[in-house]
């Protein structure tokens, strides 16, 4: 292959990572951005672009990071206020990402509730004690008491006049006091178990809260005194009042002005809208996208949001994904996953490849739109999934395997909108770590097991009609015992004749695809065998191993042709690339490395994941590289070396171009405009040569065309002439334009930071020079001397 066609160059186009580690989320009022926490940072997150545009809070190299405990955002999306492990209050402006204030929060542990009004903030910490703050002078104004244990929910009633501040902590009671003198006003019981929520009526004189007690409570404010207990039959974690003029599902369009209508969601994974005077349910969410929490597992949503500015809520499940619907029309418009733990495999899917498909440590498949990294879970297995595979024969098919010991066959419609499960079985009786299908048509896919046994399955051809009907039978027509040991990969050769399998005994076979034949046995590898694949064009297998190489092996031989090493940990995944001319291969180092399989040599390496690389995924056109591993990182690359190589030929020609101007210029006596190109041209010996020609016309012109230069130029024109100063051939010129750039220093036109260092350096060479002129010019006075007392004798 011509060289013209070899890759060189991959960039990481994007990365996603976790966002939301757990702990509060916040929405903007726009609508455009959420605010979410991770760990020792506030991620925002653009929901137009499905990625994080902004970390707050992230520590520096060399610095130990700072847990936040809470965060909040002030009611004009200026400023977010965030507490951390340090006990500090920091202060943010996250729109230019810049640290205001800090101060000392004062409680005596975490601070797990804020809350805003205005100019005033009220703090709640698990030590039982509620703060007011000034926030002009960040100064405690009040220490409020009544609640006992952590508090649970903080919040300012919306009207400002009525200087109300509510709370509930363990005591599973609602506190309110008055802000301006700090006495208790109401206490409103009636909870019996943690309270999750409070809300406003927009009239100011109703709250509605929810507790995990199973019930949402109607309160009268004034009275302190409740107007209705609705059973909600699960432990609620988040609700919010829907004002009167909010267009509402179809079945809720013609209700009464005065109702009070609350969303409410919690363990059972479904929002529910409820009417708080008379106590119904009104209306429930179809076709959740949360799963529903598992008997004693927890909750299934933690946090319910809304915004009214684009008249969307947002539920945020147990497992960090966050959903958000149409409040209309409770249609889903966008699922991002916060957290996705270590990635096991990765796939594209799709005629175009605009679907990525991921395995990561959980039960549930991820499904993402690569143009919005809009995320759908395709749910069905019962335990973590390991494997997924694709072929070229169906772009839209996908078959999974997982630790419940099944395989599944997924198929996304023509109109990429929807993954249907069309088929699954359990013929294995250990976990599935790995799956491949027949690449020129659907007929078969193999699949490999803990169990040591291959086994080969068998495809229908119409996958189609199994999206509405009836489930595809999946049978299993070959099964051998394939190794002794683990069995790592298997992959199927392009022309669906072979199949190979890789191993922790050290070792890879390949087999027949009709009837599981054993054909051969590579050995050669001093430890287990991680991945196999076969090229695309020539009859060679790649081995990747744990003993950090890589191996290709002849088919008809079975001898190995050649050994590449270069990797310093395990060699966890190899792609064919180029016609299979080169290699992609994934170490467990964290690095991406390209071969050159003709040179045997590494071309590039690519660092951008922290820890080992689990899985590689390359499209069709072989432009993008998808990337993923332990440290839930998921790096899209894109081959640019086409773009380097216009870059490099552009950057050639204007190099050619500026060499002929300098040419002409010095040729002409332009001394002033060369002495500036060939320093932009970077030309020490030429710059030095300008210098001299500039000098024999006199200091003063030479110091004027320095004067003249840019301060870049100056601080370069510095460091050159401090090189120069070394040499005493060269030391006249340097110390005429030392002397004058240290008179621009002096003057304050020129910066000297970064400069420090050359200074110093010329000092001793400076002062050697001094020496030597000096001793030179008492030479030359001696000899003086001498001649003119020789001369009377002369005459």
């Amino acid at each position: 292959m011509n060289k013209a066609y070899l890759k060189e160059v991959f960039e990481a186009e994007s990365k996603h990572r976790a966002f939301y580690t757990g702990g509060n989320v916040q929405w903007t009022s726009d609508g455009k951005n959420l605010l979410c926490e991770n760990g020792g940072t506030v991620s925002v997150l653009s929901l137009d672009q499905g990625s994080v545009i902004l970390s707050l809070g992230q520590a520096k190299a060399n610095q130990e990071e700072d847990t936040i405990q809470t965060f909040i955002l002030d009611e004009r999306d200026i400023n977010i206020i965030t507490h951390h492990k340090s006990g500090l209050f920091k202060m943010w402006d996250w729109t230019n990402n810049k640290l205001l204030k800090l101060w000392k929060s004062i409680h005596k542990g975490p601070v797990v509730q804020l809350a805003l009004m205005n100019f005033a903030m009220a703090s709640g910490g698990i030590d039982g004690t509620i703060r007011l703050w000034d926030l002009l002078n960040h100064a405690c104004t009040h220490n409020l008491k009544g609640i006992q244990g952590v508090i649970s929910i903080l919040k300012f009633h919306p009207d400002a006049k009525r200087k109300l501040l509510f709370g509930a902590g363990d005591d599973t009671k609602i506190h309110a006091w008055d802000i301006t003198s700090g006495k208790e006003k109401v206490t409103f019981s009636g909870h019996f178990s943690k309270v999750t929520s409070l809300n406003f009526h927009e009239d100011g004189n109703y709250l509605v809260s929810s507790g995990r007690d199973r019930v949402l409570i109607l309160w009268d404010i004034s009275s302190g005194t409740s107007v209705r207990v609705v059973p909600v039959y699960e432990g609620i974690e988040g609700s919010f009042i829907i004002n009167a003029k909010t267009p509402l599902p179809v079945s809720l369009q013609s209700h009464n002005t005065d109702d009070i209508y609350v969303a409410s969601a919690g363990e059972k994974g479904v929002v529910k809208i409820w009417e708080m005077k008379t106590g119904k349910e009104v209306y429930e969410q179809k076709n959740s996208l949360v799963p529903v929490a598992k008997e004693g597992g927890g909750l299934s949503i933690t946090h319910l949001l809304y915004n009214e500015h684009c008249n969307d809520f947002a539920v945020v499940s147990a497992d960090h994904n966050i959903i958000i619907h149409s409040l209309k029309s409770f249609e889903c418009k966008k699922q991002l996953v916060g957290y996705m733990d270590e990635i096991l495999d990765v796939v594209y899917l799709g005629a175009n490849d605009t679907h990525v498909a991921l395995a990561t440590n959980s039960c549930d498949i991820k499904l993402y739109d690569i143009a919005s990294m809009n995320c759908r879970l395709l749910c069905g297995h019962t335990d973590i999934v390991l494997a997924l595979a694709t072929t070229q024969a169906n772009a839209n098919l996908l078959i999974s395997s997982a630790k419940d010991n099944s395989v599944r066959v997924w198929l996304l419609d023509d109109k990429m909108t929807n993954v249907s499960c069309i088929g699954r079985a359990v013929r294995h009786t250990a976990s599935v770590g790995s799956i491949a299908i027949s690449q020129m048509s659907t007929k078969f896919f193999v699949s490999i097991s803990q169990d040591s046994c291959l086994k080969l399955w068998e495809l229908s051809d119409e996958l189609e009609s199994h999206v509405t009907g009836q489930e595809l039978p999946l049978n299993v027509s070959h099964t051998v015992l394939a190794h002794p040991r683990d069995i790592n990969c298997v992959t199927v050769s392009p022309n669906d004749r072979l199949i190979a399998t890789a191993s922790q005994d050290k070792t890879a076979k390949l087999w027949s695809a009709e009837d599981l034949q054993l054909l051969g046995v590579f050995h050669g590898h001093r430890r287990g065998v991680w991945c196999v694949r076969f090229s695309p064009v020539d009859q060679v297998l790649l081995t990747t191993s744990a003993d950090c190489t890589m191996k290709l092996w002849s088919l008809s031989e079975l001898n190995c042709l050649k050994t590449l090493e270069g990797h310093e940990s395990s060699v966890l995944r190899g792609e064919f690339l180029s016609r299979g001319m080169q290699l992609i291969t994934a170490g467990g180092d964290g690095l991406l490395k390209l071969w050159n399989i003709k040179t045997s040599e590494c071309v590039s390496t690519f660092d951008q994941h922290e820890s080992r690389i689990w899985t590689l995924a390359v499209t069709k056109d072989q432009k993008h590289i998808i990337s993923g591993g332990n440290d839930s990182l998921l790096v899209i690359w894109r081959d640019v070396t086409e773009e380097k190589r216009t870059q490099a030929v552009k950057k050639q020609e204007q190099l050619a171009f500026k060499e002929q101007l300098l040419r002409n210029l010095l040729d002409s006596g332009h001394l002033d405009s060369a002495l500036e190109l060939a320093l932009q041209l970077e030309q020490p010996y030429r710059v030095f040569k300008v210098a001299e020609a500039l000098l024999k016309e006199g200091n003063d012109h030479l110091l004027n065309t320095i004067n003249a230069l840019d301060a870049d130029f100056k601080a370069l024109l510095l460091r050159y002439a401090v090189t120069w100063n070394t040499n005493s051939r060269n030391s006249h010129a340097a110390q005429v334009i030392i002397s004058g750039l240290m008179t621009e220093i002096g003057a304050g036109k020129l910066h000297p930071s970064g400069l420090s260092s050359a200074l110093e350096a010329a000092i001793p060479y400076t002062d050697r020079h001094f020496k030597r002129l000096t001793k030179l010019l008492q030479d030359l006075h001696l000899l003086t001397y001498t001649t003119n007392r020789m001369k009377p004798d002369i005459v």
